[in-house]
Formats: structure tokens, sequence, C-alpha cells
């Protein structure tokens, strides 16, 4: 069932219904300020930071599930409705909301008058901009009122929804019906105090009236969908004292047959210097010392937009900038769904989380988590491509969260980049993260300085030292920290922040991720062992370019001793062994009732090389290697029609001795559920044994795209990743949750550019190897890598395990890396697979 389409030539999600299963929403701002908004204009601002920047309120957990955002009412002769359908839910003749990069347009049409509201976020500014265009579709002349709304954030948003005591006493604002452009709002809550920062809301028309009291505007015992002012018609020019401060301007609009009236309104984040917050006393006007904020930054903001030419050359600019940023990575080939998500959606997402972390989304609040290192270290592997420069900054900003022996912050702070002490250290994988990192942006950007630079430990910069002894820290970490079968100890867990084996808890309400009742330097993880070989090959191969050779050959000695561990302790007969406990029992093996095969170790055992001698498919010997054997167990126990499940069979009772992932019900999130997270570590894994056919297979079942027509079993968006998707145990298999912000977005998109298309950079090079199966017998990649233009053209016969033969510039070469080109010049690759 569709709910919208693609337009793939505006890169675009067209919404056609706002009956959608769910809100389907985009993001808004590249930079420092951020917007959420949903198909029906639901959502919220904020500046940087969603917990202690927020500017717009928003309501989680409410009934219906999409309550509060950036409204337009109109009121046509006593006709009250909402171009975004939500909130007064009127029937529209036309609706439809267009999701692009960076962009939101909402239209609605109802007897005769046609709204159209695009909004964006420009860059350079710190202003979320409505552009708002009305225009009288009937036959006779139309005159109507335009009511905006916008319900302000007492900025923390946490404190927001918990200090009513404090909180229905301090709201501020002040009013500016003669602004130099129109008229403008301005929420100064907690201005007088120690803010330096206010919220303007601005419109650059004249207008009817004014209101800043929510209960003015909505109305005692009314909800948004039946505000009081918009349907009395006329603002109530209220000023909010205490209680709860909004925005909103009433336009008078009067249009003739087929014209329209156009105009801006802008949500902006103002900060002023300490000494210059105020404007000078003003005895004539009444104004004494303090009394009134400095409006001239403000005003400097709303006169950018104060013309309809203005906003539409800041919303090109924004489009340009998507244009630029896209065109490093695209492949043209038959498959229209491959195309969209390569070239468009994947890379937007993967921006997005660049941006969001896992801070907020429809599913996280803004308030609960920061930036992670774990999650910030894997995000980057799918935008290093786009913004090498950005991810250059994330990285020491990350870094500077480790602490002196390696371990780390398990989140920071955006506002402060400071770690967040409530979540700790103690995520035993995270300090290898940092390598995986910092090698993707090496081999990106040929940048080998960054490994010299300067990096506190735990920002304390007395404490610091070069980038690379960071990443030898991480190494040494866990080298450091192994348990009694010579594989990494877990800590509080590892990647599956819910296998806790360290926690054994008995009381509601303890956290599982910061809690070590029974630690006892026991409890090891193979999933950490196969991340140890594959970055801490990475590692060597850094310490032999830096010149230390001696660094580098104990590293891969180690590597290789990690190796021979996971061989000899971490298999169980049939595939790779997930952990082992407290007690020194283990986990994931065929010798329990459930929870026998685990998905992580698989993918990534074998994406480490570990177990593949022997892999090629075409010979009969294949099958008895490790990583063919694992690979055949996840798709014969893991595998469903809507992606590979975490575990199987899942948890049916509380298993103490495992932590939170045995509380979920089976077949949701860490117990059997379809984390698609990791199901591109085995996408990858079957390209290295040359299985490109299944990857191919198993990267369709997840990718949004190819599921749009089940949207209605789906129920997210069908252009973005989800982190989950219910799995075979599950009461709604095939149902998906928390979309947008996972690190799914990330690693499917290594996994198809990289993998299954083939064309990844290396330290001298670009990688060529590509294994995508018959499905897809030929394509073009066009990557622009250090300066450099490569156009890939792959000629695909899909036979099984076949590798590619390179014709660069016309001459046949060895191998299936391209060296690096001089900057400016464009490169044609040739390629028979």
């Amino acid at each position: 069932m569709h709910y919208g389409h693609f337009d793939d030539e505006a890169r675009e999600y067209v919404i056609t219904t706002p009956h959608t299963p769910y809100p389907w929403i985009n993001y808004l701002g590249s930079e420092q300020f951020f917007s959420l908004i949903s198909h029906q204009a639901g959502g919220y601002s904020f500046y940087r930071d969603a917990k202690m920047r927020r500017l717009t309120r928003y309501r989680y957990n409410n009934i219906p599930a999409d309550s509060g955002g950036r409204y337009f009412y109109v009121n046509d002769g006593g006709d009250v409705w909402t171009p975004s359908w939500l909130p007064v839910k009127a029937d529209l003749d036309h609706f439809e909301t267009r999701h692009g990069m960076g962009y939101t347009r909402i239209t609605g049409e109802r007897r005769g008058l046609r709204v159209d509201t695009l909004y964006f976020v420009p860059m350079g500014e710190n202003a979320e901009v409505q552009k708002v265009t009305v225009t009288n579709t009937s036959d006779v002349a139309k005159s109507a009122t335009l009511f905006s709304f916008a319900e302000f954030c007492l900025w923390n948003a946490q404190d927001d929804q918990t200090n009513y005591q404090r909180n229905l006493s301090i709201g501020e604002v002040e009013v500016e019906t003669d602004s130099p452009h129109g008229a403008a709002i301005y929420h100064k809550t907690e201005y007088r105090e120690r803010r330096d920062h206010y919220a303007v809301y601005g419109v650059n028309a004249p207008v009817a009236g004014f209101d800043t009291d929510r209960d003015t505007f909505v109305g005692a015992y009314n909800g948004l969908g039946e505000a009081a002012v918009p349907r009395a018609g006329v603002s109530g020019n209220s000023v909010a004292s205490g209680w709860y401060p909004i925005g909103s301007h009433s336009l008078e609009v009067h249009l003739e047959p087929g014209e329209s009236a156009t105009y801006t309104f802008v949500l902006g984040y103002v900060e002023t210097p300490a000494d210059a917050k105020w404007a000078p006393a003003d005895e004539a006007a009444g104004i004494g010392e303090k009394q009134r904020i400095n409006r001239g930054p403000a005003h400097e903001l709303l006169a950018r937009f104060a013309t309809t030419e203005q906003t539409d050359a800041a919303f090109e600019a924004l489009r340009e900038y998507w244009t630029s940023l896209l065109s490093t990575y695209s492949v043209s080939s038959t498959d229209d769904k491959l195309d969209r998500m390569v070239n468009v959606w994947n890379q937007y997402q993967c921006m997005v989380t660049f941006n969001m972390s896992r801070s907020a989304s429809f599913f996280e609040t803004g308030i609960g988590r920061g930036m992670g290192f774990r999650d910030s270290n894997q995000d980057l592997l799918g935008f290093v491509h786009l913004i090498p420069e950005r991810a250059r900054e994330r990285i020491l900003d990350i870094a500077a969260t480790q602490f002196p022996d390696g371990s780390a912050y398990h989140q920071y702070q955006p506002l402060t980049k400071r770690g967040n002490n409530d979540i700790g250290s103690g995520f035993n994988d995270d300090p290898l993260w940092l390598i995986a990192g910092v090698a993707a942006y090496i081999k990106e950007s040929g940048d080998v300085s960054i490994l010299d630079e300067q990096v506190p430990f735990d920002n304390d910069e007395s404490l610091a030292e070069p980038l690379f002894e960071h990443l030898t820290r991480s190494f040494r970490y866990t080298l450091d920290h192994r348990g009694p079968h010579g594989l990494p100890l877990i800590g509080r867990a590892d990647w599956n922040d819910c296998l806790n084996l360290n926690c054994f808890s008995n009381e509601p309400g303890e956290s599982f991720q910061t809690t070590e009742n029974q630690a006892g330097g026991v409890a090891e993880s193979v999933f950490i062992a196969a991340q140890f070989v594959l970055y801490g090959a990475e590692y060597a191969e850094l310490a032999e370019r830096r010149g230390l050779t001696d660094v580098a050959a104990e590293a891969r000695a180690a590597v290789e001793e990690m190796r021979a561990a996971v061989l000899s302790h971490g298999w169980d007969g049939e595939w790779f062994l997930r952990a082992y406990d407290f007690y020194g029992n283990k986990v994931g093996t065929d010798e329990k009732p459930e929870g026998k095969i685990w998905i992580e170790p698989q993918g990534f055992a074998v994406m480490a090389g570990i177990g593949v001698e022997g892999t090629d498919p075409t010979t009969p010997e294949a099958k008895g290697s490790p990583a063919l054997r694992a690979l055949d167990s996840v798709n014969e126990m893991l595998a469903t029609d809507h992606g590979m499940v975490l575990q199987y069979p899942a948890y049916t009772s509380y298993q103490i001795e495992l932590g939170e992932v045995s509380t979920y019900p089976p077949g949701y999130k860490e117990n059997g559920g379809i984390f698609c997270h990791n199901n591109p570590w085995v996408i990858i894994g079957e390209t290295v044994v040359g299985r490109g056919a299944q990857a191919f297979d198993y990267y369709k079942r997840i990718t949004p795209a190819y599921r749009e027509e089940i949207s209605e079993v789906h129920r997210l968006e069908p252009y973005v990743y989800a982190q989950m998707i219910a799995g075979k145990e599950a009461v709604r298999h095939g149902e998906a949750k928390n979309s947008w912000l996972t690190g799914t977005a990330a690693w499917n998109f290594v996994a198809v550019s990289q993998y299954l298309l083939g064309v990844r950079p290396g330290y001298d090079g670009l990688v060529v190897d590509p294994q995508i199966g018959p499905d897809v017998p030929e394509y073009t990649v066009t990557r622009t890598a250090r300066g450099a233009t490569y156009v890939i053209h792959v000629t695909n016969s899909g036979t099984p395990g076949a590798r590619g033969s390179l014709v660069v510039d016309g001459v046949p070469v060895e191998g299936n890396e391209v060296p690096y080109a001089a900057p400016g010049s464009t490169v044609q690759v040739d390629v028979t697979l």
C-alpha cells in the first residue's frame, strides 16, 4: 500500500495523504540550528543541543502521536482549517507534503484556497524559515485570515516538562508590531538572569494582530484543533506573563481569483554578548535600564528574509549545497530503488546522523542522550566522504572524551563536548571504534597529519597527547583487559548495550548499562575479539606508515593471537559464540534452548577475515570453512523476509545473568528483533566470501525503498532506515520502529557503496571490488576522491565468486586498487565481473 511516491528528479518523497501509518518526518538544518518536521508540520526546533537549547515545545507520548508543531490556521469566512491537516483535521480537497534535502513543503487546499508552506533552515543561519504562499484557486474573490502558531519551550527541554512550580511563573515576551520589516515576537524567558540568548518569531508583513499567551490563543480546555482565536477569526493581542508563551501573528489576506500572496515567517535563535544584552534606556518611551532586549541582531536576521526574492535565493543556495554534497558518490543502474537509496536518501540520512547522533527524533526525545562515542565513530563511516573536514573535527571532539587508560565516556554532550557522567564508561567496544573512525578518515582524505594533533584526555589539556597515542591507548586497552580464554572482557556491555553480563539486577528501574553488581573479570565478548582483529590490523598499518615497524609487528602478532583465540574458544561448531558470561558459560551456543546463535559475531568475524580461508564458493572444501558455515547458519536460523534477526530463538523469560536483552518481548529490539544496524555486517561478510547475490538479497530486505510496497506493515518512512524491525517471533513481524537515528544508515551505505557496488577508499588508491550478483548486470559509479573523479563502469556476469578485472584509462591492471590520481583529473575504470 502506498501513501506517496519518490520524485527522484526533485530528490523528494511526496506524501499524498495525511493518514500515513505513523508521522513521517524530515530534518531541517545542516550546521547549528535544527528542526524536526513531520508531514503534518509537527516537531520542534533547537540550537545545537536538543535538550539545553530547545526553542519550541513538542509533546512526546501523547494522543494524537504527533502533537505540537509550527502550524498555520486559516479562517475563510468562518470555515477554520489547517493546510497541514493537523491539528484541526478538517477535510482537505488536496493535500501534499514533499520532504526534500533539508526542506519540507506542505500544501493544503480547501474550498478554493490553497496554502503552500516551504520550511527550511538556510545555510549560515540560526533560524527556520517558513515561506507561506496563499492562492485563490476559486473563481470568486476571497478574504481570509491566516494565523501562525509556535509554542515556545522554556529552553531546557527536560526542566520544561517537569518543573511547573517555577516554569508557570517565568514566561516573558516582547511584542513588536512595527518591526522594520513587519512584526516580531520575542521569547525572552530567563533572559533577565543568566541567559544571553532569546528566540524571535517574525513575519515580513504588517499584521492584523498577535498573541503570545497560549491560554488566550487556544482557550480553556481546548486542544490545538479547536483553538479559540482562529475560530473567532481575530487575534486576542495577548501578552504572556508567566504561564505559557507562544508566538502567533494574524494576517488579513484578500485575493482575487487566481491571485497569490506570499509571506516569510522566521523563527530564529539570537545570542548577544553579555555587555550588549539590553537596549539603552529611553525615558521618553518609558523604557528603563535592562527592560528591553537588544533587538538589533534579530532585526538583522529578519532583514535577510524581508523579501520573497531573498528567501528564494537562500533556498536555492540550500539546494545547491546538497547537489554539490551528493555528487561525491553516485550510481547509475537499471534498479531505480538502488539508485535513489545510494544517490540520495542513504547519504542524506548519514548526514542527519552526523548532526543528531541518537539525540533527537520522534523516538528519541532529545533530552536523554547526547553524542555517542561508539555511535559517532560509526556514523563517521557514512559521511566522511561528504564532509571530510567536519569529520576531522568530529574525531578530535570524540577523542578528547577518552580516558588516559584508553577507555572512554560512552556519551558526550554536543554543547559542551564533555563526557556524560550519568552514563560514564565501561563499554569495552568503545575504544576500538576510534581506530575505525580515524582509519576511515585517513583513507578518504590522505590527511595523516591528524595523527600528530595534540588531543586531551578527559578534556584535560594538561593530559594532551598526539592522536596516534589515543589510538595506541585504544589498542592497548583491549589487550590489557582480557579474560580466561584470551578474549576481550565485555565490561558493562559491548556493541549490544543490552547484553549486560556483569549487571545481575533485580531492582526495578536500575540501569542495566551503568550497574555492575557482580563484575568479576570473567565475562568475555567474541564480538570485541572480532572487532580487535579488524581494527587492530588498521592500527598496525597506521603504525607501519609512521615508521613504527616494531609497534606494527607487535600489533600484528597480537591480532593473530586474537584470531587464534576466536577460532579456538569462540567457535561453537556451526557458528561463532557470542560471549562467555560471568560464570564462564557460553552465550550463543547450540547447547542452550534459547539464544543459540547471535548475528553480531557472525558478520563481524567474517568481515575481519576470521575463518575465511578456503571460502571460494566454487570449490567443494569451501563448506568446511568457519566463515561459510557461520554465514550459512545465519541464513538458516536468523534470516527472514524482513531482514536478519539479532538472535534466535528469542528469550521467553528474564535471564538475570544476561541483563536487558531478555527483558524485551520475543521478537523486539535486542531480543530477536531485526536490529538493522548489524545486518550490513553479514551483507559485507557475504561479499568477502564472494556471494554477492546473497548479499544483495539481504540488502533489499531491510532497505526502505524496497519496502515501500508494504508501508502498511513497515509503518515508518519508506525513504530512511529504521533501527529495528520486529522479528519473526514478534506479534507484528515486519513492523519498524526507531527510524532515522541509527548506525544502520552509515553501515548500509558502507555495505552498498564499498562492498556491493565495490568502490572504497584505501590508503593509496581506490579499491574496486564489486560483488552484487546477477540482479544488477551493469552499472556506473561516479566517485570523487582526493580531488579527482573516477568513472567506474561495471559489467557484471553474476557468476558466483567472480572477482572483477580492471582496465584503467584503457590499460589492464593487476589487482583491484586504482592509485589516487592528481586533483582535477578524471579516471575511467572499466570492470568486468
